[in-house]
């Protein structure tokens, strides 16, 4: 039997996540409200959309992975008219991801996973995943954001 090395800590990884979807918020939150939900360049979706899907996968990823229930991906679930309300539920989905990570054990994250019934992988690599994406997305927006001549946060001040 091998032992596994552990390069970080369950509570580092969830500091981490947490870390880009504070930086995540405060991009939502330096849109102007019109752009938000409007404004994109060559064909992408609005940041509103990019938060749509952010919204879709985070926590109910997460809620799946805990309860091992595989559930569709729901993006068009999500559907808010104002930013305020985008960052409301952007609150509450850093909340449950929170509760959520208190269920899983460091023995979970080695587990293959379905999620959304579409990707089977080891918990781990939908987790990043979940992170990775967002970063590609709030890149998107920090494109927008120059675009609109507004200065985004520095991406390592998490």
């Amino acid at each position: 039997m091998f032992a596994t090395a552990q390069v970080i800590s369950q509570e580092d990884l969830l500091k981490h996540w947490q870390g880009h979807r504070n930086l995540t918020r405060r991009v939502i939150e330096l849109f102007p409200e019109k752009d938000f939900f409007e404004f994109s360049i060559g064909g992408m979706r609005t940041f509103a959309q990019l938060t749509s899907e952010l919204l879709a996968i985070g926590a109910p990823g997460l809620k799946g992975i805990v309860t091992r229930q595989v559930e569709p991906f729901k993006e068009e679930a999500v559907k808010f008219t104002t930013k305020a309300e985008f960052l409301k539920k952007w609150d509450e989905s850093t909340a449950e991801i929170n509760d959520l990570w208190e269920q899983l054990s460091m023995e979970d994250f080695s587990d293959t996973f379905n999620l959304f019934g579409q990707y089977e992988f080891p918990v781990i690599q939908n987790i990043l995943y979940f992170i990775d994406n967002e970063i590609h997305h709030r890149g998107q927006g920090y494109v927008y954001l120059r675009a609109l001549g507004i200065q985004p946060p520095f991406f390592w001040e998490r």
